[in-house]
């Protein structure tokens, strides 16, 4: 049951934590408007978050949900923007 409640964690702290970066930090950068910038954020989550396997709850699939999450909190960071959700504009 904790494994399973430390990769859903996992999936959803990566979900809120790509989507927040991308909202807020790289609104201005063009190459995230990019189909691919979710799937390589995705690869370099998974990767990073690869060491943490050999800790003692954290399995192959929790940092692979890390993955998963981020690149969807990516793409949904970027459709924010393409709304203009939420987003404060620069007074001309």
């Amino acid at each position: 049951m904790l494994h399973a409640l430390l990769t859903i964690s996992a999936g959803l702290f990566g979900y809120f934590l790509a989507r927040n970066f991308v909202r807020r930090r790289l609104r201005f950068v063009d190459a995230v408007q990019s189909p691919l910038a979710p799937i390589i954020s995705g690869i370099a989550a998974t990767l990073l978050a690869w060491p943490a396997v050999l800790l003692p709850f954290v399995t192959l699939i929790t940092a692979i949900t890390f993955g998963i999450g981020t690149g969807f909190g990516t793409a949904s960071g970027v459709r924010a923007l393409k709304r203009n959700d939420n987003l404060r504009r620069l007074a001309p």
